[in-house]
């Protein structure tokens, strides 16, 4: 056998080797002449397009235009969908909603949807009350397309001039829009909105559809909405036959309401109204000689008194309404009445309560706003205060705006520790440094106190403790490192905060424990409703009762049943311990004698917020002072203005009522009224002006008492009449005598 012949194999693969680089070569070649070939002819025929000068320049901008102005159309896009998105088929149907809301004992309190404002059409109003808007509010409104450009810049002309916020620029279109999809809330974000919306109904509606759901659902002040209530409130009349000057007043009211409502300050709602008249002569509507009548004789309201009228409360029971409503609870009626827990005593105390301590101390502490709920123990909403002035701005702090809670948070925490089982209000506790991470959070006063019961560092809303018990409650599953116990941890907090009621989304970050996540002023009230109750889930609500237009019940809230969220072990261990920061802790101010009350106090960082939230076996309040742009106070603590108001409108609410215990909290006043009521809350308290057989027995022992101060030795070692009074102080409320003290001079 002959074998292959190695050099010659070598010899082919070499010469195929160099075949095929060469065939590469060529290939190669012949592409890229082809394609420098095909780049000169292209490049050829586009020089027969080729410009030079002016015609170039102009190109070249047109080009960059095309090119921004669809990446701005995308940007436009982009901003405009969030508010797109709170438009549906269905959105004008959704306003046709008449609620009457009556409060706890039937009386009618405010009317909220269309019922009271559609009673005329646009061609029955006066069409001075009409000239007199346009002329102040919107004077280019049939001109514009939702937005008025020169509108804005003569606005912002004039307010430069005035040093202020002399008049505003936005269209009728853009407050519309604003009223009927928006809040009152001053951001970037809903100016953005309500531009894109305002464009949106001038494509949906027609400018007069527009100006008379303006003329609608305006807010006009005192409680009213629209012009034909305000006419009716304000002048005793129907608005077709009010005068020029009357339009004017009432055209005044649109963009301050309280400011210019003449039953709050009628000088300012004059002297708005002489704008106005004059704004009708600069537009054309009227000349000079037109206006001289109602300048000599300028309108007079009929006397109203400045009721309380509830509009935050109202505002946010007619949106729990409409959700009810979406949901089919009310099959298709539209027209309803609503009976509603709102106790109009309680509301009022709250409203002054909260308008004068801004008032005094607004100043000092540098803060601005304050919001304030009160709950039954159940959850039904006895009073809301939604900010410091409701015709300057509507939206609602209470329910709306997302604040960090400081120390206020804690109880969760601790309720979370409770149900665990590793803990108990005696188990001892160490307050020193402790850190996740490079993040070491401190005290207060910037000092440690060592070793002391859970109880104790709850009334001294230590900081280190509830970083150390979402560390345990991690560690209790069984995970060593520690940072990611305590991630564990305080996923359970943030359950156990959900469950008792915290609907907004809490954001986890190693601070969550010591109240970095923002919450409600209602959600607040209402998880801490858990506390009072005995461990049942509170939801808020406002209506107790809904009838149709036929006075047929169609929804009762005592049908549903509450959900069992804390056993009534932990309630009763968290209602011990939030009792001692009332009574030994931060929170001393809001003590009311002969009242069991437990709560918390909560500061944050920067002084920015300042909350108590505190409860009763009868009512569960939260309130919070701060400013809408975040902007820090003069070091305001929770147990400062919060916990005055809060002491200010419990005090009175618990006169004259039965006084319900704390569950699991034994106190001897439990099922007594508070001392010395001045004046019942409760129309229905038949025993207010009673005295028992026990309060007669008392006023006895008192009595004896004094006596016995008279009498006492004024020598040696001797019993002081202070001690004395001590006693009788003691006698009093129903406690056990002290022992006297005894003093050796």
């Amino acid at each position: 056998m002959r074998l292959p012949n190695l050099k010659a194999i070598r010899t082919r693969i070499r010469h195929a080797a160099l075949g095929f680089d060469a065939w590469v070569n060529a290939a190669l070649y012949d592409s890229g002449r082809s394609t420098g070939e095909g780049y000169g002819r292209f490049q050829a025929a586009m020089n027969r397009f080729s410009v030079r000068g002016w015609k170039r320049a102009a190109i070249d901008l047109t080009s960059e235009g095309v090119t921004i102005g669809t990446g701005g159309l995308l940007l436009m896009l982009a901003l405009a969908q969030p508010a797109f998105n709170l438009t549906s088929e269905n959105w004008l149907k959704q306003q046709d909603l008449a609620v009457t809301f009556l409060d706890r004992y039937g009386v009618e309190v405010g009317r909220r949807g269309i019922k009271h404002d559609d009673s005329l059409k646009l061609d029955e109003f006066p069409e001075i009350m009409i000239k007199a808007l346009v002329s102040t509010e919107d004077r280019r409104f049939y001109e514009h397309w939702g937005i008025d450009p020169i509108g804005t810049m003569r606005a912002l002309v004039n307010n430069s001039r005035g040093g202020g916020n002399v008049q505003g620029g936005s269209s009728i279109t853009q407050q519309l829009a604003k009223n009927l999809f928006l809040t009152n809330e001053r951001s970037l974000e809903r100016k953005v909105n309500e531009a894109f919306l305002a464009l949106w109904l001038e494509f949906h509606l027609t400018k007069n559809e527009i100006l008379k759901l303006y003329l609608d659902r305006a807010y006009m002040g005192g409680g009213t909405f629209g012009a034909v209530a305000a006419a009716d409130y304000y002048f005793g009349k129907p608005l077709k036959d009010i005068s020029l000057a009357e339009a004017a007043m009432l055209a005044g009211l649109f963009k301050a309401p309280t400011k210019y409502a003449p039953h709050v300050n009628l000088p300012a709602a004059r002297s708005r109204a002489v704008d106005v008249l004059h704004n009708m002569v600069e537009a054309g509507f009227v000349t000079e000689g037109q206006i001289q009548t109602a300048l000599r004789n300028p309108a007079t309201p009929v006397t109203r008194t400045r009721d309380i009228t509830a509009d935050y409360y109202l505002d946010w029971a007619f949106g729990e309404i409409k959700s009810m409503a979406d949901a089919g609870k009310f099959r298709n009626d539209r027209v309803l009445t609503v009976k509603t827990p709102l106790d109009v005593a309680i509301q009022k105390r709250a409203d002054e309560v909260v308008a004068n301590v801004l008032r005094k101390s607004g100043d000092a502490y540098d803060v601005d706003e304050a919001a304030m709920v009160i709950l039954d123990p159940d959850g039904a909403l006895r009073a809301m205060v939604g900010g410091s002035d409701y015709g300057e701005s509507q939206f609602n702090r209470a329910t709306d705006a997302l604040r960090q809670p400081g120390s206020s948070f804690k109880p969760y925490v601790y309720a979370a520790a409770l149900s665990s089982g590793l803990f108990r209000p005696d188990t001892t506790v160490v307050d020193s440094p402790v850190c996740i991470g490079n993040w070491c959070p401190q005290n207060y006063g910037r000092s440690y106190s060592g070793r002391q019961p859970m109880w104790l560092a709850v009334a001294k809303s230590i900081n280190t403790i509830p970083i150390k018990v979402s560390i345990a409650l991690g560690k209790a599953m069984g995970i060593s490192h520690e940072a990611r116990a305590a991630k564990a941890g305080r996923q359970k907090i943030i359950e156990t905060a959900h469950a008792m009621g915290i609907t907004t989304p809490l954001t986890d970050s190693v601070s969550l424990p010591i109240g970095s996540a923002e919450v409600t002023v209602i959600d607040q009230a209402a998880a801490y409703a858990v506390f009072a109750n005995g461990g049942k889930r509170a939801k808020p609500y406002a209506a107790m009762e809904v009838k149709n237009s036929s006075g047929e019940v169609i929804y009762r809230h005592a049908d549903e049943k509450p959900e069992q969220v804390l056993s009534t072990q932990v309630v009763a261990d968290m209602n011990y311990m939030l009792n001692k920061v009332v009574e030994e802790g931060t929170a001393r101010r809001v003590q009311i004698e002969g009242v069991k009350i437990a709560g918390k106090t909560g500061t944050t960082n920067g002084y920015k917020d300042a909350w108590f939230v505190g409860y009763t076996g009868n009512y569960v309040a939260a309130v919070w002072y701060g400013n809408d742009d975040s902007t820090s106070t003069n070091k305001m603590t929770g147990g400062s203005l919060p916990a005055q108001t809060w002491h200010d409108v419990m005090e009175p609410a618990h006169q004259g009522i039965e006084l319900k215990p704390l569950p699991g909290l034994k106190t001897p006043q439990a099922g007594a009224q508070a001392a010395a009521p001045s004046a019942p809350t409760n129309p229905a308290a038949s025993n207010y002006g009673k005295l028992s057989r026990r309060s007669f027995e008392v006023i006895s022992g008192v009595n004896g008492l004094f006596r016995a101060i008279e009498s006492a030795p004024r020598t040696g070692s001797r019993v002081e009449a202070e001690g004395l009074r001590d006693l009788a102080g003691s006698v009093a409320e129903g406690g056990r005598p002290a022992r006297a003290r005894v003093e050796t001079r």
